[in-house]
């Protein structure tokens, strides 16, 4: 335990000293402001025609302005994590310190779900906003950002998964960036197929999972699936790098 605390404040540091990290919050909160208010006008002006129970809900539903910048984002946060420091040769070094590969996986993983809470933490403005002119459902505010973090968990542990055993930055991030794209992808069937592959796609939908998520409904069904692929990829990075030690 006071290995991994060790190594997550070492990339806790890391993380907010470096530029990278506020470029990516800066263009984040930008994407997400824009797409806000892109919303709320359009609620605004269909509200009946639109179906739309709220701009939020729209917002947290799960759609191309939600998904494709997160699938651009979340390889550019976790690249570095561990195929940075092989890249520096700085990973060899760590692993030689009196920290374990357990600590070593899971301080960086604590570093990176840290970052992704605090990316979405400046959106809560925007229920503070709609509050101001109408009521909102904070049940259905907190079951979204549940579903938010579900997705972070393994978003974040896919990541990391694939920096584990990628020699470059730039590998780890297109790889990432793969993995979740097809996950994105094999979600789609869930609306285009029928029958036990239809209900296999839902499972895995980032689409549903946030559809049902943002109408206050925990579907328990996408929490196990979020935690099973998380502490999956993190059992495999933690074997990937105990492999490299052995090594």
């Amino acid at each position: 335990m006071k290995g991994t605390w060790v190594v997550l404040k070492r990339e806790l540091r890391s993380f907010f000293v470096s530029p990278l990290a506020y470029i990516v919050m800066t263009a984040w909160l930008l994407w997400t402001g824009l797409t806000f208010v892109f919303l709320a006008e359009h609620y605004a002006s269909n509200a009946i025609a639109s179906g739309l129970a709220s701009p939020l809900t729209s917002f947290f539903e799960g759609n191309a302005l939600f998904f494709i910048p997160l699938l651009l984002f979340v390889p550019v946060l976790t690249m570095r994590l561990l195929a940075g420091e092989t890249q520096s040769g700085t990973l060899e070094t760590l692993m030689t310190a009196p920290v374990s590969e357990t600590a070593i996986v899971f301080g960086k993983y604590g570093a990176a779900m840290a970052f992704w809470i605090a990316l979405w933490a400046p959106t809560l403005i925007y229920a503070l906003i709609m509050r101001q002119y109408g009521d909102v459902d904070w049940g259905a505010i907190g079951a979204s950002y549940l579903g938010v973090l579900g997705l972070g968990l393994y978003f974040m542990a896919i990541g990391l998964l694939v920096s584990a055993v990628a020699p470059t930055q730039i590998i780890a991030a297109v790889l990432a960036f793969l993995f979740l794209g097809m996950l994105l992808i094999v979600g789609i069937g869930e609306f285009v197929l029928d029958g036990w592959l239809r209900e296999a796609c839902s499972y895995v939908s980032m689409w549903g999972h946030m559809r049902r998520f943002s109408k206050g409904v925990v579907d328990t069904r996408y929490v196990v699936f979020d935690l099973s692929v998380a502490l999956f990829a993190l059992a495999v990075a933690i074997g990937a790098l105990k492999a490299r030690r052995f090594s």
